[in-house]
């Protein structure tokens, strides 16, 4: 009971202090500047812009060659696999093992591109998700500096991971960014 008593009291106290600090910074003028914040979508910006969307292009063309290539591979596999198939019955046991440890090593080739497609383009992926957060830093630091804000927080999407659980539209700076990024990155 004197513990929860004597905590009441400290923070009493506390809330008197905070109050009395608060309206003595008003009264000088320390507070006359009102903290401003925003928040921004990169995702958005990356896939609204122009510049991302060219980047984006490239890279999804550069993957849709690569897949083209691994379906036409697979493609090869399957008739090879039918061809084996269809030549076993008169090849020696001998014969059909040494098709068979091809066709297993050609399969193995194969399942080896497919993976290395996959790393190559999560690095390209990163790669330009690096590249192209520095640039969109740079973007809203100026649309920051040109509206009086000092925190801009990355608000998240449905596409990454939402930060923000709610936020005024008004406070929202992506179409913003998205247009300093445009004019920056031409």
């Amino acid at each position: 009971m004197l513990y929860t008593r004597t905590r009441m009291t400290v923070l009493a106290l506390a809330a008197l202090v905070t109050c009395g600090i608060g309206a003595a910074l008003a009264e000088t003028g320390w507070a006359a500047e009102a903290f401003k914040m925003g928040v921004v979508d990169p995702q958005a910006v990356l896939e609204k812009s122009k510049a991302g969307r060219r980047a984006l292009d490239g890279l999804k063309e550069h993957a849709t060659s690569r897949q083209k290539q691994l379906a036409k591979d697979e493609e090869e596999l399957k008739k090879l696999e039918s061809q084996l198939k269809d030549q076993e019955a008169g090849m020696s046991e001998s014969k059909k093992r040494e098709k068979q440890a091809q066709f297993r090593t050609k399969i193995q080739d194969y399942q080896k591109r497919v993976q290395d497609f996959n790393q190559e383009l999560a690095v390209k992926q990163k790669e330009l998700v690096d590249e192209y957060m520095k640039k969109i830093q740079v973007a809203t630091k100026a649309v920051a500096d040109k509206g009086g804000v000092s925190l801009v927080v990355d608000k998240g999407s449905d596409a990454t991971i939402r930060i923000v659980i709610y936020n005024k539209e008004t406070i929202d700076l992506t179409e913003q960014v998205i247009k300093e990024f445009d004019k920056l990155n031409k």
